[in-house]
């Protein structure tokens, strides 16, 4: 009894030290706590600000008409903050976006940002009819769907994450914001100048009022 009972302390140890390193491994960079008001650092391109607003630990943007995929490139209110640089390790980005879309194609993206023709997007977004979550790359203004499962229409939250290691993106998703992650894809940079995190939302209806919440945006370094 003696033996099992050191033995269960051992395991005991060991599982606790594995997690004071995984913890260790990881460093906040960033974290925006969303307090009544943008931190500083970050910037809009096309702002609109009668349709954004930052309230209840939450940042919301209206969902308005305007698109960033392929050429059109006239989305409004796409915030865009410059990224760290880090010495190898791996840079991770990640948030909470909720939406009720009805539009075609209508969308609240995290996305990992060149200029408006260079980027890597993953969301929620409403693709035929179906709530879907949706990651795609773009360089040059040519597109690629990476990955698109529906998610079923009840669905209106996920928490999303992008995760750069060396020239490599790999995107992963929560339905709810808990769970498991689950990987949506990975695909090379389209690098253009330096990186950039931006949250973007478009193709909205023109007749009626759809408010995009994002909120827990956080930066990590890991090992």
């Amino acid at each position: 009894m003696g033996r099992f009972n050191a033995y269960l302390r051992v395991c005991l140890c060991a599982t606790i030290m594995s997690g004071y390193v995984a913890m260790a491994a990881e460093t906040v960079l960033f974290e925006e706590p969303f307090n009544g008001k943008l931190a500083e650092g970050w910037r809009w391109v096309r702002e609109d600000s009668t349709v954004w607003r930052v309230r209840a630990n939450a940042l919301e943007i209206k969902v308005q008409p305007g698109n960033m995929w392929g050429d059109k490139n006239d989305a409004k209110n796409v915030l865009v903050r410059d990224l760290p640089k880090i010495s190898g390790g791996a840079l991770t980005a990640e948030v909470t976006v909720e939406n009720k879309p009805t539009n075609q194609y209508e969308q609240v993206n995290l996305v990992w940002y060149y200029d408006d023709s260079n980027m890597v997007k993953i969301g929620l977004e409403l693709v035929d009819g179906e709530v879907c979550m949706v990651m795609g790359r773009e360089e040059a203004d040519k597109t690629r769907t990476i990955a698109k499962p529906p998610l079923g229409n009840d669905v209106s939250k996920l928490q999303l994450r992008l995760t750069a290691r060396g020239n490599m993106l790999t995107g992963e998703y929560r339905i709810g914001g808990s769970g498991e992650w689950k990987t949506a894809g990975e695909c090379d940079l389209p690098v253009k100048g330096d990186a950039k995190i931006s949250f973007q939302t478009y193709q909205g209806p023109a007749d009626a009022e759809h408010w995009a919440r994002l909120s827990g945006f956080r930066l990590i370094e890991s090992k």
